[in-house]
Order: C-alpha cells, then sequence, then structure tokens
C-alpha cells in the first residue's frame, strides 16, 4: 500500500508597513516658483539695460511720459512711508507722509529737463551759417561744384552729379555711368570714389538747414536673385547707405524727413529704361 505524500510547509506571509516620511521641504515645487520670478526679473533687468543703451536722451524722455499716468496712479495707490500701512493716513488721497503742494489729489514725477544734445547745439550753428533763402538753385549748384572741385578725385566726377530745380526743392542726383557705379552690382555696398563724392556734397549741405529727402533708384533690369531681393529692396537699401555715409560724414540725423527707395518707376532717362544713367541717388533739399 503506497504511502501518502506529506503536505507541503505552509509559507508564512510576511507584510512590510513602509511608513513615508514628508520631505516636502526638500523636494516640495515652492523653489520652481520662486526661480521662475528670479528669472522673470532678470529679463526685465537686462530689457531696462538694453533700451538705455539702444535710445538716446529725447527717447528716453518720450518713453517716461508715455508710462507718466501709469506711474500716478501706481503712486497714488501703493507709494510707500514709515507709518503704519505704508503712508500718513488711509484717507490720503496720495498716501505720502509728506502731501503735494498745490496739485491737488494727483502727485507726478516730471522728469527733469533733458540736458543740451549735442546735435542741438550744432543745429543751431547750422541756423547761424544758413545759406539766404534768396539764393538761386543755380546759385546753390554752383557752391557744391566749386567744392567738387578742389579734390582732384571728385573733380573727375562731376559730370555725375546733376541739379534740378524741382517742387519739393533743389535735388541732386549722383548718377552711374558707364565707368563709374556708386555700389557694387546688385549690392547696397557704397563704392570708395562714390563714398568720398557724398562727402564732399556733405560738406556743402552742412551749410544749410534743408530737411533732406533721400530716394534710390535702379534700372529696369530685373533682380538676378529671385524672390529673397528685388529692385524696390535695392533702391531703399542703397538710400539708406547714403543716409548712413552723410551722417558719418556730420550730416544732423534729424534732417532726414523721408528714405525712399522707387524702383525703376522715376527713370532718369525714360526712353531708356536700361540706361546706367537710372541708377542713381537723389538727394532733395527741401523747400521751406
Amino acid at each position: 500500500m503506497a504511502k501518502k505524500a506529506a503536505p507541503e510547509p505552509v509559507q508564512p506571509i510576511i507584510v512590510k508597513k513602509v511608513i513615508v516620511e514628508g520631505h516636502e521641504g526638500h523636494h516640495g515645487g515652492a523653489w520652481k516658483v520662486a526661480y521662475a520670478d528670479f528669472v522673470t526679473a532678470m529679463m526685465a533687468f537686462f530689457l531696462l539695460m538694453w533700451l538705455l543703451g539702444a535710445t538716446d536722451e529725447k527717447k528716453r524722455k518720450g518713453i517716461a511720459d508715455y508710462f507718466a499716468p501709469t506711474l500716478t496712479q501706481m503712486k497714488r495707490d501703493s507709494a510707500g512711508g514709515k507709518g503704519m500701512f505704508g503712508g500718513s493716513s488711509v484717507t490720503d488721497p496720495d498716501k505720502y507722509p509728506h502731501k503735494a503742494k498745490n496739485l491737488g489729489n494727483t502727485a507726478m514725477s516730471i522728469p527733469r529737463e533733458a540736458p543740451t544734445d549735442p546735435s542741438d547745439q550744432k543745429k543751431q550753428e547750422r541756423k547761424k551759417k544758413t545759406v539766404p533763402k534768396s539764393m538761386t538753385a543755380k546759385e546753390f549748384e554752383k557752391r557744391v561744384r566749386d567744392q567738387l572741385k578742389k579734390n582732384p578725385e571728385t573733380a573727375k566726377l562731376l559730370s555725375n552729379v546733376r541739379f534740378t530745380d524741382t517742387a519739393e526743392g533743389l535735388r541732386i542726383d549722383i548718377v552711374d555711368e558707364a565707368d563709374f557705379s556708386m555700389f557694387a552690382l546688385a549690392t547696397d555696398d557704397l563704392k570708395s570714389r562714390a563714398a568720398e563724392l557724398i562727402g564732399q556734397v556733405a560738406k556743402i549741405i552742412d551749410t544749410v538747414d534743408n530737411e533732406l529727402i533721400i530716394r534710390g533708384h535702379t534700372d529696369s533690369l530685373p533682380y538676378a536673385s529671385g524672390q529673397n531681393m528685388n529692385n524696390w529692396l535695392l533702391s531703399s537699401a542703397r538710400a539708406e547707405a547714403t543716409r548712413q555715409e552723410l551722417v558719418s560724414r556730420g550730416v544732423s540725423i534729424d534732417r532726414m524727413a523721408r528714405i525712399e527707395g522707387v524702383a525703376d518707376t522715376e527713370p532718369y532717362n525714360p526712353a531708356e529704361p536700361m540706361d546706367d544713367k537710372n541708377r542713381r541717388i537723389s538727394i532733395t533739399l527741401k523747400k521751406s
């Protein structure tokens, strides 16, 4: 008779209790909020530094004036003091320990008068030497031509400078020819001879106080690079390059009334759209 197999021993059931202690103090999310506030404050700080470096005194004063109403409301609602609740009284409209005198219920910070801008002083000096309004376009043309003749390099380019009395004012055209071009082909890179020519013209322009209109012109030859560039963009870029050269030669930036690129819509020689003379820069001295 077979023996019965002995029953397998019952395995004990072990229950392990794990008590997790709180680590919120070390692994919570509060630090993330503080870090985000810090990054936001730093971004605002660097933005402020950039604005201060990229603007002049006049623009900074304009920005201050723009935000003045907002600052007024903030000062009225949250200005501090040494007393309880940050002010002399919770019923004081201004909430300042020292009330403003003769200003009603609104205290407003008025920016101090900006120091004299050197460009303003230069403008005043230029007004003293401004050519009388009675001077004709022909007389002004003579002054420019006499100035160009003083430099042998620019004297050779007299034929590239044309003068036209228009409804807007006296227009000075610097035109291209077969043996002279102001810019490198299909770019806004001003050539050295053209830069010197503009510099000599700038010396005479700086003796008067008229506002300036600078226009860039091209011929009718399509721009080769396709959609990324065209004659409209090229003419605008060349007008801007001319403006920068005039400013670098001492012409005040405040005199720039308009910078325009008109492509081939205003040809110097309408009968020949591809004529080299159609590629030009025109500088117009606006009539007062």
